[in-house]
């Protein structure tokens, strides 16, 4: 990888572990993944892996392993959907251990529209856009085909200029299984974002702007579930809306069933 210039890799282990058909946690493999991240460290390549052991902070003694899977993520909504709570238990328990690549940005979330897999994305379009906040990881991926970008090109807006790290991070409200509401700071920069994730019961958030710098106007987008919007029978209802804000000034958003929003403060 070196020779070739690569600096980064994504591992994969999908399926029995050959030829001892260990699990992916037994301690053959746990010593396997050590070994990986910490030949990568060697030769200054990143590593991003999937289907890998469970996550226990490693990256704190290795930054090179700048994301993992390590959970149920995205993918599984293609093949029969995970429940809208899932995303809202994982960074009380998966996140815990660091960073992940949970694989966001779908905006089409019926997959019908596109191909004979009549499954959907347990979210909003809305939702969707939210957990570029809530699912941290310096590396994220739009997950979504060129095509679903181009139809919903408004709201991909909000994945073009979100942030991948952060100077700072405020958890503005939160409790497991139901919602969260993050805010992060975009590293080296005075920009915002705030991401609000919910449940399939719905939320409504009061989201005070007191960690803004003091003085400053913020041009504000919201990027929000419709009046209409239901993760099941209308996913990609959606609105988004602009205006001025400064230190203190309040945001009132509803969160559709299953849904969420994203703000970009800049």
């Amino acid at each position: 990888m070196n020779k070739y210039g690569y600096d980064a890799v994504k591992t994969g282990y999908v399926g029995d572990i050959i030829p001892r058909g260990d699990h992916h946690f037994s301690q053959s493999m746990n010593n396997h993944y050590l070994h990986v991240v910490k030949e990568a460290a060697k030769h200054h390549i990143m590593v991003n892996a999937h289907e890998a052991v469970r996550p226990t902070g490693l990256c704190r003694t290795y930054p090179n392993l700048v994301g993992n899977e390590s959970a149920r993520g995205t993918e599984y909504e293609a093949f029969g959907g995970s429940r809208p709570d899932h995303t809202v238990i994982l960074p009380f328990t998966r996140l815990q251990g660091g960073p992940m690549d949970y694989t966001p940005g779908i905006l089409e979330t019926q997959l019908g529209t596109w191909s004979d897999n009549p499954n959907f994305v347990h979210t909003t379009l809305a939702g969707q856009l939210a957990l570029y906040l809530t699912m941290y990881s310096p590396l994220q991926m739009a997950a979504d085909l060129p095509g679903n970008y181009r139809k919903y090109d408004d709201a991909f807006q909000f994945i073009r200029d979100v942030a991948c790290d952060w100077d700072e991070s405020i958890y503005l409200e939160a409790e497991p299984a139901r919602y969260i509401t993050v805010a992060r700071k975009a590293k080296g920069t005075d920009k915002w974002f705030i991401g609000g994730k919910c449940n399939e019961d719905g939320h409504k958030s009061v989201i005070r702007l007191d960690f803004l710098d003091k003085g400053r106007t913020y041009d504000c987008t919201v990027y929000a579930d419709a009046k209409d919007a239901d993760y099941e029978k209308n996913p990609k209802a959606y609105v988004i809306t602009k205006r001025k804000v400064r230190k203190g000034d309040v945001l009132r958003l509803t969160e559709a069933r299953g849904g969420g929003f994203a703000v970009s403060l800049m």
